[in-house]
């Protein structure tokens, strides 16, 4: 494949792809790496667990071989992965890659990731199995009242929904003593990263130093946001989601809380346990998974500052591909 004709070694500067499930960013980041020679480094917090292909919409072999890949399949069910470990493998990659004269491409809709990679993590120890055990087996309801009564400013921001975030965050506290907020001030302030407004609070594609790192986030109109999501489930089951959950669980998929957070296996698991019916755990998915997805454009908008870009239905993604090129070169 020949190489870009770019400026090197700024050509080489890693380009962050980002967005909520189903926009489309894989689809771009693929592009976009092959027509720069790149290579891709996901940025997805279960992507990294080998067998969950189906349910997090896991690169196709076919687009592996296109594109080389980094941090997909990297953790076994019984391991726990978390943004340290992200960080220390990503910026191995980026190294790797940058010293074959190739592009890095960031991938994914994990925002906690690429926050790390821009601001690093501050003071935070890093995981403690025994205790991170421990803390999964509580109620999560007393995971809350700690996190309240511990670090009410921790708990005013943190993400309710998200039961990881939460026993991250009381975990850090017992292993330190200290406020988890505290800790985590060097991310009080938005990273910098090549991105514009217009005076509605919109973003669009603009030139800019070629010394900084490109950082996208695409969104789409909720409606067509919600289509496409409604499809992906869709073609998610239709491929086999039922029978990949069901032989997951066999392999200890149940024991992993982190990796039981992925929007579709727990919903099968309960639908094979009988709790509800297919068709009913199917839409279940879709609500949550546009649950999801509203969290990860709230999450974007507010920690990270990046430049956003709405993809229109009847717009291609190539042509989408060219304007990044275009703003870059």
């Amino acid at each position: 494949m020949a190489k870009p004709d770019l400026p090197s070694p700024i050509s080489h500067l890693p380009i962050l792809i980002a967005g909520p499930t189903a926009v489309g960013k894989s689809e771009i980041a693929l592009r976009l790496a092959e027509r720069l020679g790149g290579e891709i480094i996901s940025a997805d917090s279960m992507q990294v667990y080998r067998g969950l292909d189906i349910g997090t919409a896991k690169p196709l072999p076919a687009d592996r071989v296109r594109v080389p890949h980094h941090l997909i399949d990297i953790c076994g069910l019984t391991e726990s992965f978390d943004a340290a470990q992200f960080i220390r493998l990503a910026q191995k990659a980026v190294a790797e890659i940058q010293a074959r004269g190739r592009v890095p491409v960031f991938c994914g809709g994990t925002g906690l990731y690429f926050k790390a990679f821009l601001s690093g993590l501050g003071e935070a120890p890093s995981a403690n199995p025994e205790l991170r055990a421990r803390l999964e087996a509580m109620p999560f309801e007393e995971l809350l009242r700690e996190l309240r009564e511990r670090d009410l400013a921790a708990y005013e921001k943190i993400d309710k929904q998200n039961p990881r975030r939460v026993i991250r965050a009381v975990e850090v506290i017992r292993l330190t003593g200290k406020k988890f907020s505290a800790q985590k001030s060097r991310w009080g302030e938005t990273p910098s990263s090549p991105s514009f407004k217009t005076e509605e609070g919109k973003s669009g594609l603009e030139r800019r130093s070629p010394h900084q790192i490109r950082f996208y986030c695409f969104t789409r109109a909720p409606a067509d946001l919600q289509a496409r999501i409604s499809a992906r489930v869709d073609t998610m089951f239709a491929r086999g989601l039922v029978d990949e959950t069901r032989e997951l669980l066999k392999r200890g998929l149940a024991e992993n809380q982190t990796a039981m957070q992925a929007i579709g296996y727990r919903q099968v698991a309960e639908h094979l346990r009988g709790e509800r019916s297919l068709a009913e755990t199917i839409e279940l998915v879709k609500i949550k998974t546009r649950q999801f997805a509203k969290r990860q454009l709230t999450w974007f908008r507010r920690q990270l500052d990046p430049e956003w870009m709405e993809l229109k239905p009847e717009e291609s993604l190539e042509a989408v591909v060219q304007k990044i090129c275009e703003a870059i070169s």
